[in-house]
């Protein structure tokens, strides 16, 4: 069975289902801020479809993987169903049972990698799988989504976080900057736990949190290094960055006003983290996933600066729309915002398609490493940072 699950065609259903959920996700987006054709079950299933159906399979997925242990599939099987479920409208809680069920078995693969290392990174991600579950848990006891959804953040922000922590170990940064590190994850923790007794002032919390883990970030990640590379490294360091900055954008919104309901000031801070970090991650982080997690290579090619432009710039519009209080701006934003993932999509699976066929005329494309960050890091003198 490991050796069955191991072939990685057979992650591709798995991967379909994600990809399934990010779709029905942004179409529920896309209604919910008035673009036709109206469908009111979608809109509410926007959320959910995204962080958990679409988020949370992928992120499962590349964990199990990783393990490589048979049982450890069934949570990216689990979450990508669930998904499936709350898109053909099966009951109310099937879903949400089946996705809590899957972020329950994350826990369980973090647990694993624990026993095997349990570094400050991997607690950091296995705090974020924490915060997913416990985020599922209130949602599938009937909390509403405009609560959980600080939980779903803390789960995508403690992932990458984590993940960012590893790399940066090559650095060599001093213990000290470790340690505010991790105390800016403990106030994010705080500021989540605060949110189910006095929900401003956790979200207050939370937005000082992010602001001060993206000024870590942008001071000791590796993208401060990388950016003055070539292709690929560049422009996952240009990603990085850029995300960061959309990091600081939706915490300083979300500390400075304590928006702890839906309107628009509350879609500016959420669209901020999920759409400006979390997809700015995403996107530079695609050509590195794919490989490791299907097993094809990925070609990487300028025009990747498209949709990460296009993102930005809709991004920027749809915010300003938000805070000005102007719709139409911000269904503009919205619509071309979800244009840019498309487009992300299309161009990701002709880079698939283009570097499996010269992979078979001339061998691994260009810069298809395994990880091109790490590679640019060996390539220079690493001296003691911080």
């Amino acid at each position: 069975m490991e050796d069955l699950l191991d072939i990685p065609r057979l992650r591709y259903p798995l991967m379909a289902l994600g990809m399934l959920s990010l779709l029905a996700g942004l179409w529920g987006g896309l209604i919910r801020i008035g673009w036709p054709p109206y469908a009111p079950q979608m809109a509410t299933l926007h959320g959910p479809l995204m962080v958990c159906g679409f988020l949370g399979t992928v992120i499962g997925l590349e964990r199990a993987v990783a393990l490589g242990r048979a049982w450890s599939y069934a949570a990216p099987l689990l979450t990508g169903l669930g998904g499936v479920l709350l898109i053909a409208g099966v009951g109310s809680w099937e879903g949400p049972m089946l996705i809590t069920a899957g972020s329950g078995i994350l826990l369980f693969i973090f647990a694993s990698v624990l026993r095997m290392q349990a570094q400050p990174f991997a607690i950091v991600m296995a705090a974020g799988a924490l915060s997913w579950f416990s985020g599922n848990v209130l949602w599938l006891a009937g909390t509403p989504v405009s609560t959980v959804v600080w939980w779903w953040m803390g789960f995508l922000v403690l992932t990458i976080a984590g993940e960012r922590l590893e790399l940066s170990r090559m650095l060599m940064h001093a213990p000290q900057v470790q340690r505010v590190f991790l105390g800016i994850v403990g106030a994010l923790a705080a500021g989540l736990v605060a949110t189910s007794m006095a929900p401003e002032v956790g979200v207050r919390v939370i937005g000082a949190a992010l602001v001060l883990l993206a000024a870590w970030l942008l001071r000791y990640d590796v993208a401060r290094r990388t950016v003055r590379g070539n292709g690929l490294t560049r422009f996952i360091a240009v990603c990085l960055i850029s995300g960061y900055v959309w990091l600081i954008a939706g915490g300083s919104l979300l500390a400075l006003y304590g928006i702890s309901s839906a309107g628009m000031l509350y879609d500016a801070v959420l669209h901020a983290v999920f759409v400006g970090f979390v997809f700015s991650m995403i996107f530079g982080h695609a050509p590195i996933i794919f490989p490791s997690v299907l097993g094809v290579p990925v070609a990487y090619r300028p025009s990747y600066y498209v949709h990460l432009a296009l993102l930005h710039v809709s991004l920027v519009a749809r915010t300003a729309g938000d805070v000005a209080g102007v719709p139409l701006l911000r269904r503009w934003g919205g619509l071309v915002n979800a244009l840019a993932i498309v487009l992300f999509l299309l161009v990701t699976i002709y880079s698939v398609v283009s570097a499996n066929r010269r992979t078979e005329a001339a061998g691994p494309p260009r810069g298809s490493g395994p990880h091109p960050e790490m590679d640019a890091i060996h390539s220079t003198a690493i001296q003691p940072d911080g």
